[in-house]
């Protein structure tokens, strides 16, 4: 099928005429437009109580994402739990430690991080064996860390702050694009959240990582781009490999 219109299942990016994907739509006279199918929500303090979980008892937090920064720090504030200075920081990337200072005094913390991955941050976890983890995050998240935690032997507990839930997707009608583009399993269970009687019928679904593109097999849908590769490590270049033979067939 030749590829006309492309529906990435994003915000739409806030430098537009920088995306890959405006160059994508340039190059190949292709609609390229953007909504969001998943948002954000905070579990309510009340539910979080109901977990018994005491923040003020761990002495270190593990912090994979911006958004576990933010509801950690809006669950504490909620329960008027004050923040210990002498908590300890492990945080997944750089940029996410560097985000604490929206919160804490970057300086005066212990705050340590890793490079990319799970295994990076373990590396400097593992030198800390005699503090009692908290992992804050989602419903969905992946199980690498807590199963690297527990081989390990780390004293963690896992607390639930947000949650991943489907937008409303009525605004749009996602079954007239050719393509759909999907970046994680919310995501391609929010489409049949909001159509429940969908169906693929031809439409080209892309897919970006393993678990996502697992959860839209196991969903029944046919996924003909599925990043990574060697040969395209990025969505926007499996796509555009994909558009340069399906819009050059013949019909």
């Amino acid at each position: 099928m030749k590829i006309k219109s492309i529906l990435i299942s994003q915000p739409k990016p806030a430098d537009l005429d920088k995306s890959p994907y405006t160059k994508l739509a340039e190059k190949h006279k292709i609609q390229v437009d953007y909504f969001k199918f998943i948002k954000i929500e905070g579990v309510p303090s009340k539910e979080f109580r109901k977990a018994r979980t005491n923040i003020a008892t761990y002495s270190a937090v593990i912090f994979t994402s911006r958004q576990a920064v933010d509801h950690f720090f809006r669950i504490a504030k909620e329960l008027r739990i004050e923040v210990s200075e002498e908590l300890k920081y492990f945080c997944m990337s750089e940029s996410t430690a560097y985000y604490l200072q929206n919160y804490v005094q970057y300086r005066k913390r212990k705050i340590f991080h890793g490079e990319r991955t799970f295994m990076d941050l373990m590396i400097i976890i593992k030198k800390h064996p005699e503090d009692k983890f908290l992992f804050p995050c989602s419903e969905t998240h992946k199980q690498d860390l807590p199963d690297a935690l527990t081989a390990e032997k780390i004293d963690y507990t896992k607390a639930i702050i947000y949650k991943t839930v489907a937008c409303d997707l009525s605004k749009i009608e996602v079954i007239d694009y050719d393509m759909l583009v999907f970046f994680s399993p919310s995501g391609v269970k929010s489409l049949l959240k909001n159509y429940p009687d969908y169906k693929q019928e031809g439409q080209v679904i892309a897919t970006f990582g393993k678990t996502t593109t697992d959860a839209a097999k196991d969903l029944g849908l046919e996924v003909s781009i599925a990043a990574p590769t060697p040969k395209a490590p990025s969505m926007s270049m499996a796509i555009e490999n994909y558009v340069k033979e399906a819009n050059k067939r013949k019909r």
